[in-house]
């Protein structure tokens, strides 16, 4: 089967957070037609939040539809085949066992995230995450009154590597409970290798820190790359551990709200059971369910398909960087679309290069200093996007950074 990955999709009139919305400096939302097509080359380009901008999977809108068809929109539970699906889908791409009984719904990996450390943590503990890493893990842990502390990424001979020494000195520390793992790694992009996952989870436990691997990203793999989950290193690991992982990436459903947390300690999935509980957090979103059945039953195909696309995104943005803007340096892509811009040769300050990119290329990025001091001077873009609006993303970026 084909699938249409070039033609502009219509995202007006869906309260779509990435074209419909911008945030302003104060971080609230203000909605506008900034990205409209009428407005020409005037027109803002959102590549930022990880949102593809393809249609689903044709098997995911079929399903949705044909339950909406039923009119009936009550309360829902996962069914058997829900299960079968999920559990199938890591055995196959995988190879890994999970029981029924280890999967816990919640409606998405970041909310888990909040409710984990209030769960396994107390006010006032360390939690250490690698930065630059995905800022929600920053904000769940400042927001719950625990500590940062950053085993930063380095930055070697243009690949980012962990830092295993400082790794080793800071999970000493007794105040240090858990690890934040994210794996694919956003926003540099690298899939940690099974020797690399070994000697993180190695420290990690002979510290007694909880590992949660956050595998929202693992099935959004570049060709010729191999993810390893990092549950299937030992039993050990996967006692040790609690893997976060969702459809909503990888099928582009990040709007239905589910993910499927896997604990396979019994001890552990009784409290995070009991945090849900005091919560309120129950129950499922009846097209999620639906849909995430159909994906990844139906979806792998078209699966393929985006990510080869995606890989042909970063050839032809680094071969156009290499052409035309050899003073920017795209980082090696090994996993998730989203891709990290090294700017620093620029040598402007931050609001310098926002200027350049929001306002005179009308380009909507994420800063790379949201994700940590460790990313000043860097952009994260998202190559989720038809190739022809890539190229006027880099055309713009070439006109803008030529008249500085």
């Amino acid at each position: 089967m084909s699938f249409d990955f070039d033609t502009e999709v219509n995202k007006f009139g869906i309260n779509s957070i990435k074209w419909e919305f911008i945030f302003d400096a104060q971080h609230n939302a203000v909605q506008g037609d900034h990205a409209h097509p009428r407005h020409g080359g005037e027109r803002l380009l959102p590549m930022w939040v990880a949102d593809m901008d393809f249609r689903c999977p044709p098997a995911v809108i079929d399903a949705i539809v044909e339950r909406a068809k039923r009119g009936v929109f009550g309360y829902a539970m996962p069914t058997d085949s829900y299960y079968e699906a999920v559990i199938n889908w890591f055995a196959r791409r995988y190879g890994r066992s999970i029981q029924r009984n280890w999967i816990v719904m919640t409606p998405g990996v970041v909310p888990a995230l909040n409710l984990m450390i209030q769960t396994y943590t107390q006010p006032g503990d360390k939690i250490l995450i690698q930065r630059p890493v995905y800022h929600p893990f920053t904000f769940a842990i400042e927001n719950n009154g625990r500590e940062v502390v950053s085993n930063s990424l380095l930055l070697q001979d243009g690949r980012y590597q962990m830092d295993f020494d400082d790794l080793a000195a800071k999970a000493a520390d007794p105040a240090v409970k858990m690890a934040i793992l994210c794996s694919p790694h956003n926003p540099v992009s690298r899939v940690w290798t099974a020797e690399e996952l070994t000697r993180f989870g190695e420290i990690c436990l002979d510290n007694d820190v909880l590992v949660i691997s956050d595998e929202i990203h693992c099935d959004l793999i570049y060709p010729g790359v191999q993810f390893t989950s990092f549950a299937n290193i030992s039993e050990r690991f996967a006692q040790h551990s609690i893997v976060c992982t969702a459809p909503s990436k990888t099928f582009n459903i990040a709007g239905l709200k589910l993910s499927n947390i896997i604990i396979p300690d019994e001890a552990r999935r009784a409290q995070f059971g009991k945090t849900l509980e005091r919560t309120g957090i129950m129950g499922v979103n009846t097209f999620g369910v639906v849909a995430t059945e159909a994906a990844y039953n139906l979806g792998e195909e078209w699966l393929t398909a985006v990510m080869a696309y995606v890989a042909d995104n970063y050839h032809f943005m680094r071969d156009y960087l290499e052409t035309h803007l050899p003073q920017l340096h795209l980082l090696p892509a090994e996993g998730t679309y989203l891709v990290w811009l090294d700017c620093r040769a620029l040598d402007i300050s931050p609001a310098e290069r926002k200027k350049l990119i929001f306002e005179d290329a009308h380009l909507y990025l994420d800063e790379g200093e949201i994700f940590g001091p460790e990313g000043a001077g860097f952009e994260r873009i998202n190559l989720a996007c038809p190739r022809w609006l890539l190229a006027e993303a880099m055309d713009r970026l070439k006109a803008s950074i030529n008249n500085l």
